[in-house]
């Protein structure tokens, strides 16, 4: 049996705006993480389950291993070989640690650490690299989440597609249908939610929604592998009628992005 004795580490810092007990609620509560990142059960406590859906049919189980409100947090999470694809991967538990530190003029340091100790497969470098490019993206969401919205709860509103095309044209045809700007500011109207570009980076956007509901959208596109590509466009919606808009309006979002057509490039 080969022993897990190569280190992984990552480390990020991130100054957000907000009191710690605001930064607190968007990071240690399953309803604050599902309105930035994605849908997230946590039991706030020592000892206490977390859980984060990836997607359909995947999801990272784990347990709280150090809860100190609102400075640290940590969970350690068994399973995420798997979400490499690599499930019986030697590996020891992916350990994530989240610190709060209050500034002066409203806003507060955030650092988290994940680490864990694999084998030295080729999965498990990559993996980490996408990890931390995903937290990178995600750390945008909640610096407009916590600028925005601070202790409210979002409706989320997701929808993905993979096609054998490359990212630039599948990022073309959906910002090309969609009536997207490539500039910060510019206004926008997709498919009756309407707004400003509040970020754009390559193949990443992230609009700022004001009507007929506030919060934002991410729409993102990149490649997993060769002439593969993805594109995730994620609403969180804020507001007492954003449930109704999602469960009426979800199915028709889905059946635009499926019907897209993508040229081959």
């Amino acid at each position: 049996m080969t022993t897990p004795d190569v280190p992984h580490r990552l480390e990020m810092t991130v100054e957000l705006p907000g009191t710690p007990e605001q930064v607190w609620h968007a990071i240690a509560t399953g309803e604050g993480i599902s309105s930035w990142f994605i849908r997230t059960d946590l039991e706030g406590r020592e000892g206490g389950a977390i859980v984060t859906y990836m997607g359909e049919g995947m999801s990272s189980p784990g347990e709280v291993t150090g809860w100190d409100p609102p400075r640290r947090m940590e969970y350690e999470e068994p399973e995420w070989a798997s979400l490499g694809g690599a499930e019986d991967a030697q590996v020891t538990p992916l350990v994530t640690e989240w610190l709060v530190e209050a500034r002066s003029g409203g806003t507060c340091v955030v650092r988290v650490v994940s680490s864990a100790f694999g084998t030295g497969a080729d999965w498990e470098e990559p993996f980490f690299d996408t990890m931390r490019e995903g937290w990178v993206e995600f750390f945008t969401h909640l610096e407009l989440y916590l600028r925005d919205f601070p202790g409210q709860q979002a409706v989320s509103l997701e929808i993905v597609r993979e096609e054998a095309v490359t990212a630039p044209a599948m990022w073309q045809a959906v910002t090309g249908d969609l009536g997207l700007p490539d500039e910060a500011g510019k206004p926008v109207d997709m498919r009756g939610l309407a707004g400003h570009v509040d970020q754009v980076t390559g193949t990443r956007m992230l609009v700022r929604l004001t009507d007929p509901y506030p919060g934002y959208v991410s729409v993102w596109c990149g490649e997993f592998s060769p002439g593969k590509a993805m594109v995730n466009i994620h609403a969180y919606l804020f507001g007492p009628e954003a449930e109704n808009y999602v469960e009426r309006e979800e199915p028709g979002w889905k059946s635009w992005l499926d019907g897209l057509t993508v040229p081959a490039r």
